[in-house]
């Protein structure tokens, strides 16, 4: 007795791999939907971390901070000053975090933060905006946002 040995058919081949495609086509979008609401929150908690800094600063060294650095740990270790107070991570105050990137700008009676997407459309889909106010402000778009933004809830 022969016995017959039976694969998969081209056929069946391609219909599994269009079955594939479907389920991809529908779950990419869905993922990367939810990666971009994910750094949308992880993005404006960055904001809020900054903001407290900037209180904290202004209440230690009777002015707000110019730019980040001035808010991140000393690069060589040691002790926190008005040029490096050690009160937000390094990795934020390299400006750049999470697809975003942050910059910090003072003023006569205080500071503004602006966060936008580096890459508009794949890191992000809106811009931040933080004064001393401690409000944080949205715009859905790439112009950047301001004070006459949405709150950001």
């Amino acid at each position: 007795m022969r016995c017959r040995l039976r694969g998969f058919s081209l056929v069946e081949l391609l219909v599994a791999m269009a079955i594939i495609a479907i389920i991809l086509a529908v779950a990419l979008p869905i993922k990367s939907k939810a990666h971009l609401n994910t750094v949308k929150t992880i993005v404006a908690r960055e904001m809020h971390t900054i903001g407290q800094a900037q209180t904290q600063y202004q209440s230690q060294f009777g002015k707000y901070a110019s730019t980040l650095a001035e808010l991140a740990p000393p690069v060589n270790g040691g002790v926190g000053g008005p040029n490096a107070a050690h009160l937000i991570p390094a990795s934020l105050a390299s400006g750049e975090k999470n697809g975003y990137v942050f910059v910090l700008t003072a003023n006569a009676g205080g500071y503004t933060v602006v966060a936008s997407p580096k890459v508009f459309g794949s890191t992000g889909r809106r811009t931040f905006f933080l004064d001393q106010d401690g409000i944080i402000h949205q715009n859905w778009g790439q112009e950047l946002a301001s004070a006459e933004s949405p709150e950001f809830k």
